[in-house]
């Protein structure tokens, strides 16, 4: 099965950008393929539930929804730890959320072991 790796530095302060980036993701899912979901940067932002539920990009639709779908068809996600302790995301905030904490060296590996990627 192709994988795909799909990196997200962008957050909440570009909702369009940020919910397109998980609707590829979703559509990669629901294509068959395995997804794996690095958020970096600000990104880690918006895992937290009330930006995941009210984020909606224009023409993208929502992002809960798009999160959803990756979770649901087996999708992996990844949070930068350091991102996460440099922006205040900590462990309350990605309770009961399927992720792993990840470094550069998360990112490297993931990077060299999908057979694509893409980065928004």
């Amino acid at each position: 099965m192709p994988s795909l790796l799909v990196h997200i530095t962008c957050g909440p302060e570009n909702p369009t950008k940020a919910t397109l980036a998980f609707f590829v993701a979703a559509a990669a899912v629901e294509a068959g393929h395995e997804v794996h979901v690095f958020l970096a940067g600000d990104a880690v932002q918006l895992l937290r539930e009330p930006v995941r539920n009210a984020l909606v990009g224009l023409g993208t639709g929502a992002l809960n929804e798009h999160y959803l779908k990756i979770i649901a068809g087996g999708g992996r996600l990844y949070l930068s730890g350091g991102s996460c302790a440099a922006r205040g995301v900590t462990d309350h905030d990605l309770q009961g959320l399927p992720h792993e904490k990840g470094a550069p060296p998360t990112l490297v590996q993931l990077v060299m072991e999908c057979d694509r990627s893409i980065v928004y």
